[in-house]
């Protein structure tokens, strides 16, 4: 996932623009993956892979043409062949008009996600040693810490809704404290961050919000540097510039908080509306962990990946990829690809090889912090209010989509209200008064919950109205 940047220009001049005559015939044939048809995304997987088979042509927003990677086989050799397909998107063969929705995805910024070759070993060891010094016993205790705090903000009223009371709010108070950010600055860069995930209309205001919180984190740590992100990103052998350092903090903290809490909010709607999926768990028979290896099979938290552009003339699938021509790849498709799951219905515990954290030289590198804060966070919440369930029917919850991801906009609950753990005084929690995390121990049993969904990843209702003005 790519975020807001402020120059337009991430292709060549010198190629046509969108609308151009010579480009008139990118069209014929190819549905939009935006508008009223990808209202019902599944169904329009289906409808794609009836007509093309693994790899398809689309329309993207602005009727820019690309190709949609849908088979599990076909992306994985897509992201494993950066020789092949480049994530630079400056080799691209079309032009974006200044004001394409597009840009935030496809222009180019001087990030490992846009990096190919030498230059992106650079960036990315960079990224992977800092992350590897993360202490995962600390990340765990300050997961367990910050649940338990939010969780007394609600627990005395008997309802909370768990995207925005939640699932918003505890990753970022745990990204906050590993980048270095002062715990008082946590809840506004939050907001932040959130502000321009939706596209609203102060999302750029927002960005640069991040931006010079950003700025100054870097500037504080290179004078008292700690154990901490920022400050191992600075010292790291591979010499990034204050510049380097600063957008790759700030990309990290978007991605990351964007991804954990789509996976957080996903697998509680998961726990709560599946009567099949929360009879496993209070039965024992799945633990926390194969939740969330399911949620990411049925609902990843990108259901579109990172744009890759071919290098030159090729073939993919049944498909002729010319040089320069955008490919996408398919994160939710490729894990419904009937070649590799005929029945959507079987459980897929401990199979790891969905496509929710990518693969390959850009698989992501934080994939194992985003995890420990979902499971432990869920973990912790359902051990404090083992009744809560659903308050409204599931017809009434809400998503928003855009071209890479569906956000999960509201989850109502109830449960038996229960007073605050927290030490009145300071706000701490002991870590010995938390549940151990969900180390393969099954969740307690909950509620029941109400009728079963249909075992296939169900149809979500997305909105365009942000990206394209319907």
């Amino acid at each position: 996932m790519t975020t807001p940047f402020s120059d337009p220009s991430g292709t060549p001049d010198a190629v046509p623009p969108v609308g151009c005559p010579a480009h008139a015939s990118g069209g014929a044939g190819r549905r939009r993956l935006y508008g009223p048809e990808a209202d019902t995304p599944y169904t329009l997987y289906d409808a794609l892979r009836r007509e093309h088979g693994p790899v398809a042509p689309v329309l993207l927003p602005g009727d820019v043409p690309a190709w949609f990677v849908l088979g599990h086989r076909e992306n994985l050799e897509v992201m494993r062949s950066p020789s092949q397909f480049s994530c630079d998107s400056r080799i691209w063969n079309i032009r974006l008009q200044p004001d394409s929705p597009l840009l935030p995805i496809t222009a180019w910024q001087p990030l490992l996600v846009f990096a190919d070759g030498q230059e992106h070993a650079r960036l990315r060891s960079a990224v992977t040693d800092s992350l590897a010094r993360f202490n995962r016993n600390g990340v765990r205790r300050y997961v367990v810490r910050y649940t338990h705090q939010l969780i007394d903000s609600f627990a005395g009223v008997g309802h909370a809704d768990l995207v925005a009371d939640f699932a918003e709010k505890l990753p970022v108070l745990v990204l906050a404290r590993q980048f270095g950010v002062r715990e008082s600055d946590a809840p506004a860069l939050g907001a932040a961050v959130r502000d321009m995930v939706k596209g609203t209309e102060t999302a750029l205001q927002s960005n640069e919000f991040v931006v010079s919180v950003m700025a100054e984190l870097v500037q504080r740590k290179k004078e008292q540097p700690g154990e901490d992100f920022t400050s191992w990103l600075l010292a790291h052998e591979s010499s990034l510039t204050d510049d380097e350092v600063r957008e790759h903090l700030r990309h990290a903290m978007v991605a990351a908080n964007e991804n954990t809490t789509n996976l957080i909010a996903n697998t509680l709607r998961m726990v709560l509306t599946d009567r099949r999926f929360r009879a496993s768990l209070s039965g024992g028979s799945m633990t926390l962990p194969d939740a969330l290896d399911q949620v990411m099979w049925d609902a990843p938290p990108l259901a579109v990946g990172a744009c890759r552009w071919a290098t030159g003339d090729t073939r993919l699938g049944d498909q002729q990829i010319n040089e320069g021509d955008l490919v996408l790849l398919g994160l939710a498709a490729g894990n419904v690809d009937p070649e590799i799951r005929p029945d959507l219905s079987a459980p897929v515990h401990g199979n790891r090889s969905h496509l929710a954290f990518s693969s390959g030289p850009h698989e992501c590198p934080g994939q194992d912090i985003g995890r420990a804060i979902a499971d432990t966070g869920i973990d912790t919440l359902l051990a404090r209010l083992p009744d809560v369930r659903l308050a409204v029917t599931e017809g009434e919850l809400q998503v928003t989509a855009s071209l890479v991801s569906s956000r999960l906009n509201n989850l109502p609950t109830r449960f038996t209200a229960r007073h605050p753990l927290r030490d009145g005084d300071t706000g701490a929690i002991p870590v010995a008064a938390a549940p151990a995390a969900s180390a393969g121990r099954p969740l307690p049993a909950a509620a029941p919950a109400p009728e079963p969904t249909p075992a296939a990843p169900t149809p979500r209702t997305p909105w365009w109205s942000r990206l394209v003005g319907r």
